[in-house]
């Protein structure tokens, strides 16, 4: 069975927010469909929000507007939200149990950063056994030396080995 992973879609990615990333409003709208096509057809979506409890938090801090998942891809009843404190959304989030529970073996992944949360989860999931799909189109990526390149880079790596890149 196939389940869709939406990665840290929160707030503070978005204008206004602590950390805006070139590119989350394409990419949110992007995953809103993707979102949608899941919900149609009744397969598994899961939420991961990421909180920044440590002291010195420049963003995702704990009971912020910021932290919150945004509106284009708001969990509905029946979603499952994890909370994740680290970037691999498999690290202490009993994301894998729930996917096993499930009988989840290929995993949809959309979200943000292309090049950190995205990136480290792939890689896990694909040691832990799943088949991967990334919807690069629904993802954004820090623009650390120009946002396209960085998400360009991250997502050729990531197809080379740990996922298949959706068409």
């Amino acid at each position: 069975m196939k389940a869709l992973l939406l990665i840290d879609i929160q707030n503070d990615y978005f204008k206004g927010g602590l950390f805006p990333l070139a590119g989350i409003n394409r990419a949110a709208g992007n995953a809103q469909r993707l979102l949608a096509r899941f919900r149609e057809e009744g397969l598994p979506v899961i939420h991961i929000k990421h909180i920044d409890a440590r002291a010195g938090a420049h963003f995702f801090i704990p009971d912020t507007k910021g932290s919150e998942i945004h509106a284009l891809v708001r969990p509905i009843a029946g979603e499952t939200v994890l909370i994740k404190h680290y970037p691999n959304s498999f690290r202490e989030t009993g994301l894998d149990a729930l996917l096993r529970e499930l009988s989840v073996d290929e995993l949809h992944v959309a979200g943000a950063m292309t090049n950190m949360c995205v990136d480290t989860t792939i890689r896990a999931g694909f040691d832990l056994g799943y088949r991967i799909v990334l919807h690069d189109k629904a993802c954004a990526a820090r623009g650390l030396f120009g946002t396209k390149i960085v998400h360009l880079v991250s997502v050729k790596t990531l197809g080379s080995v740990f996922a298949e890149i959706a068409k």
